[in-house]
């Protein structure tokens, strides 16, 4: 015997004689990591989330949502079926995204500038990025 610890290296584990073992799972609990700073991932997420700018229109391209519009409105009863895309404001930072919906139209409230969709989306008409529809076709 040259070591240092050699006389105990051998001897059995203390097991107390009051208390229980730890189980493994709660033992290796102690041993995970924390987070300092709580918070810090999801906001790093947050900040690498990308958004876009909205797209300003210019006359030519409001005048042809305007048209397409002025026509949904007069073949209204009809509930056309059609694909809008529309900017969509973020909630937690500057920008949006641009979103399609294709669903059949339920009302037009002209003076609240709004598109109600069949599927239960309102649509901003100013978020308009363009509008598709067969009945379209003969413009």
């Amino acid at each position: 015997m040259n070591g240092k610890y050699d006389d105990i290296i051998n001897l059995p584990r203390h097991k107390s004689k009051i208390r229980s073992s730890m189980a493994r799972a709660d033992r290796a609990a102690q041993f995970m990591p924390f987070a300092a700073l709580a918070g810090y991932e999801d906001s790093i997420r947050e900040t690498a989330r990308l958004t876009g700018d909205k797209i300003e229109l210019d006359a030519q391209a409001k005048e042809s949502v305007n048209r397409k519009l002025q026509l949904l409105v007069n073949n209204i009863e009809n509930q056309p079926e059609v694909e809008i895309i529309y900017f969509v404001p973020d909630n937690k930072k500057p920008g949006g995204s641009y979103l399609s919906s294709t669903s059949l139209i339920k009302k037009i409230d002209e003076s609240q500038k709004i598109i109600y969709t069949q599927d239960g989306c309102e649509i901003f008409i100013d978020d308009i990025l363009d509008i598709r529809s067969e009945i379209f076709d003969s413009i």
